[in-house]
């Protein structure tokens, strides 16, 4: 299956269980526009599912809970590759000649 397919199936399911819950399929498309990727919003549809939230402040304060999580796990990542980077460097006994 292509990632298209995956993103487009995931922002399917999320903005159906936005509507069921009753509120406006534009909340949904912002909302997958954010997330950004499949598993971001299956997440996001988890929590829609599990919680049932009533207002869509809610929806939204969800929304920027998961990209913040997202964002430290690259910035994360990130660092781990460069402190792997640095130390490959470090431990290259050519460096020290």
């Amino acid at each position: 299956m292509a990632a298209n397919e995956d993103w487009v199936r995931a922002k399917e399911r999320m903005v159906a269980e936005i509507l069921h819950l009753g509120f406006p399929r534009e909340l949904g498309d912002e909302v997958a526009k954010n997330l950004g990727s499949p598993k971001a919003m299956e997440r996001m549809t988890s929590y829609l599912r599990e919680v049932k939230p009533r207002k869509a402040e809610l929806v939204v304060d969800e929304m920027l809970a998961i990209c913040a999580e997202i964002q430290a796990w690259r910035e994360k990542k990130e660092s781990e590759r460069a402190n792997a980077s640095i130390n490959e460097i470090l431990n290259d006994d050519s460096f020290w000649d």
